[in-house]
């Protein structure tokens, strides 16, 4: 008998998962499932330890799923990707596996480990077949007039959209349940090697019913909001779904056609594209790896701005990291994330804003610091996120525009609602001195137990200005 191996990694899922459903296509072939976790290639990646542990319990959702449909979900521990290719050979060997499924994944050293893996088991009379399934679009297919990958957003979306007006994307069904599947008991899942911290369960609960859930809710109603309702930290205004998107327990295709099956009038209706577009910002970066490998290396895209002089000052950084950096809005999202490894999409501008061009330091702490704590952390959308506000990705702000951590305060959190939320020890500053708490307490001589702003906005906003013309002139 034939026996088929599918390999997950970030695709925690039984629908929509072209890889498991190609596998499934014999129906007379023995299937069995694989996820190998990778430790100390995690740590050198800065995976969060709170996303390691919904990982762990999407695995257990994810087996039980399996199992209902005859197939076994096995475990491997390998210390990093160089060990993965020996460990596989082994796999393949000892249950006799002819073909190997695989999805793709498009960072640099995930790559190479599966072009690795590739040649050790095509030495071994094991044939892989791999599959874009983690995106709508695959890398390569939206291109410009000169057939090159576009550097500015704008222009990529209109024609990502064209491209979808042409046909969209398929959803594959989940497999039937085996004729031939084995009466062995799962094997069991034993915990990484690897630091766990819990999670919000109530905010992500880990698995892909809870996924398609949440989906389903938000295209009903709550998408529909979204454009008035998303830059407002205080209003659970945001979709929840990159977590799940992040890990593969929900395919962007899976995104699409509930969004359409709920609004069936088309892809650009306003209220709903608004939601449709950040999906294509995430396609966007994931486009920009392949285009460009070095971003996975943490280089600027700019390369003028690779000799910007940044300021080290572990304290300075410290205080950011930690939400005490005396303003308000900065400080209370820095605590949201720390306590839910979450942070809503505004404030991952405004926090990486603060900490590039108030403090200048080197934007590639800032992403270091948000991988090892978010939930939903994933290399292109934070990568390109940093870069953006850094001035020196694909179609970044330019080095210019720097955010003032007071005005966007009051621009999106006016009455301080949020603020209040995470920084308990402000809950009796009054709304219209939120922002700015210590002019309040000075003026009313009361003592506040919260920091001074460590920087005058004013005064940063001149040097950062003055060290990024030194940069691009020299």
């Amino acid at each position: 008998m034939t026996t088929h191996l599918v390999w997950l990694r970030n695709d925690l899922r039984i629908h929509d998962n072209y890889a498991l459903n190609a596998a499934c296509r014999n129906k007379d072939a023995n299937v069995l499932a694989l996820y190998i976790a990778t430790p100390a290639q995690w740590q050198s990646h800065t995976l969060a330890p709170k996303q390691a542990a919904f990982i762990f319990d999407s695995l257990k959702e994810l087996q039980q799923a399996l199992s209902e449909k005859g197939i076994p979900l096995h475990f491997l521990h390998c210390n990093d990707f160089a060990a993965v290719p020996d460990a596989l050979k082994a796999f393949c060997e000892q249950h006799r596996v002819d073909r190997l499924f695989y999805n793709y994944q498009y960072e640099v050293n995930e790559r190479e480990r599966d072009a690795a893996v590739e040649r050790t088991l095509y030495d071994h009379d094991v044939i892989s077949q791999g599959f874009d399934d983690s995106l709508l679009l695959p890398p390569g297919s939206v291109l410009n007039g000169n057939r090159e990958m576009y550097k500015v957003f704008t222009p990529f979306s209109r024609a990502f959209v064209k491209r979808l007006n042409e046909g969209l994307p398929e959803c594959v069904p989940a497999p039937e349940p085996r004729k031939n599947a084995p009466l062995d008991q799962q094997p069991e899942l034993q915990p990484f090697d690897y630091p766990f911290e819990k999670y919000d369960d109530t905010l992500f609960p880990a698995g892909e019913k809870a996924a398609l859930k949440r989906l389903r809710e938000f295209c009903q109603q709550p998408v529909t909001d979204y454009p008035e309702n998303r830059n407002l930290p205080a209003v659970d205004g945001t979709s929840r779904l990159s977590v799940y998107l992040s890990t593969g327990v929900l395919s962007p295709r899976q995104c699409l056609h509930r969004l359409l099956r709920e609004h069936p009038e088309g892809l650009e209706k306003s209220d709903v594209f608004v939601w449709l577009n950040e999906l294509i910002w995430r396609e966007f970066y994931r486009h920009l790896l392949v285009a460009w490998p070095k971003l996975c290396r943490h280089q600027p895209f700019i390369s003028w701005t690779a000799k910007v002089q940044w300021q080290r000052d572990k304290a300075l950084q410290e205080a950011w990291e930690q939400g005490k950096t005396g303003y308000p809005i900065v400080d209370a999202a820095m605590r949201q994330m720390n306590s839910l490894g979450w942070m809503h999409n505004r404030l991952r501008m405004i926090t990486a804003s603060f900490l590039i061009k108030d403090l200048l330091i080197d934007w590639r702490e800032g992403e270091r610091y948000f991988m090892s704590q978010l939930i939903d952390g994933d290399l292109a959308a934070n990568n390109g996120g940093w870069q953006w506000a850094a001035s020196s990705g694909n179609d970044a702000a330019p080095y210019f525009r720097i955010f003032n951590p007071t005005t966007q305060g009051e621009r999106f959190d006016k009455n301080g609602h949020f603020i209040r939320q995470w920084l308990p020890e402000l809950n009796d500053v009054p709304d219209e001195h939120i922002h700015q708490p210590h002019v309040w307490a000075e003026k009313n001589q009361i003592s506040l137990d919260y920091p001074v702003p460590i920087v005058d906005h004013k005064e940063a906003r001149k040097r950062t200005l003055e060290a990024y013309e030194a940069a691009r002139k020299s």
